[in-house]
């Protein structure tokens, strides 16, 4: 079998160290997002005083029988494996319409095509496997891409719902009905969010644990801030109306703020763009230009290495410079 290409063998082991450096950062970002997630829910407390922990427990049955998990053995495996649950949680946060069998599939079908034409082109089984590894959890960064930006569209409806929902206890209906008239009026996805509410309530769960069951679902700050104060409002009192038009106001002064902070970090976003692809232009148009210029830091073995080293210190910096402009409030 003839070699391979030189200048092949240096693009794939510069791909294979982005791909290493993304995975390590997601995985990071994901333990960061399940600690910093599990901190908030637990930090709720219903009127009774219990933790958010037993309220999940008690409406589990409600949201297990909603849960899209039709495959009888990812059932099984999700009775013994309970961080199944936590994943099928993440599909059904993301919108898509992704069981747990279908997930696992996307996975092994991202790493064996990885792992097919890396082996075709390299006839090395060990490299194969490393690009299995790397390519496999492409289906779960692309279920964490979907769930933030849904996670944005629900910031964006909120303060609406809300005013909605403050009008219509102003009017005098009890909270349950403005629950039901935000599921009809609001947009999606905040009305499917809270038409599952609705209906959990209507049909027999307390209605603090309907309202934990949404704080779980829908991990937005201004949400878990509307939960508190209307289950501190069910147990002191005050006027309900007055207390949503002061959190819908309150959420829109924070949107005004994120925008300003978009402002002035976009400099150090577009440096972090520009500094990311001005050394890959570059190098590709030396290529086009003049071949012979840059064969030797495709073909040589120190040149290989120079540029599997220099992808990885273009993605560390490129992140970093990511991490500093991503202001959290």
């Amino acid at each position: 079998m003839p070699r391979p290409d030189p200048w092949l063998f240096a693009a794939a082991a510069a791909l294979s160290a982005v791909l290493a450096v993304f995975v390590v950062f997601q995985a990071a970002i994901a333990l960061r997002e399940w600690r910093v997630r599990r901190a908030a829910l637990d930090s709720l407390k219903d009127g009774s005083g219990r933790n958010l922990q037993e309220g999940r427990q008690s409406q589990a049955s409600v949201v297990r029988a909603r849960a899209d998990v039709d495959d009888d053995v990812m059932r099984v495996l999700a009775e013994w494996i309970p961080r199944l649950w936590d994943l099928h949680h993440l599909l059904a946060q993301s919108g898509l319409k992704w069981t747990l069998g279908g997930f696992f599939l996307r996975v092994g079908a991202s790493g064996a095509f990885a792992a097919l034409l890396t082996v075709l082109t390299f006839d090395r089984a060990w490299i194969g496997a490393i690009a299995f590894l790397l390519a496999a959890p492409g289906p779960y960064a692309y279920v964490k891409w979907q769930k933030a930006r849904r996670i944005l569209r629900l910031e964006s409806l909120l303060p609406d719902a809300i005013d909605l929902i403050a009008r219509a206890v102003r009017a005098g209906h009890p909270l349950s009905e403005g629950l039901r008239m935000a599921s009809q009026e609001a947009s999606e996805p905040l009305a499917s969010e809270f038409r599952i509410t609705f209906e959990e309530q209507k049909f027999g769960l307390p209605f603090e644990d309907a309202l934990m069951g949404l704080g779980d679902r829908v991990e937005v700050v201004d949400m878990r801030i509307l939960i508190t104060a209307i289950l501190v409002q069910r147990e002191v009192g005050g006027n309900l109306s007055e207390i949503l038009e002061q959190i819908a106001e309150t959420m829109r002064e924070r949107f005004s703020l994120k925008r300003q902070v978009r402002v002035y970090t976009a400099q150090g976003r577009m440096s972090g763009y520009t500094l990311a692809a001005l050394p890959i232009v570059v190098g590709s148009l030396i290529s086009l230009i003049n071949p012979p210029y840059m064969s030797t830091l495709y073909k040589d073995p120190l040149g290989q290495a120079l540029l599997a080293s220099a992808a990885v210190l273009q993605i560390i910096g490129f992140l970093w410079i990511r991490h500093i402009v991503d202001v959290r409030y």
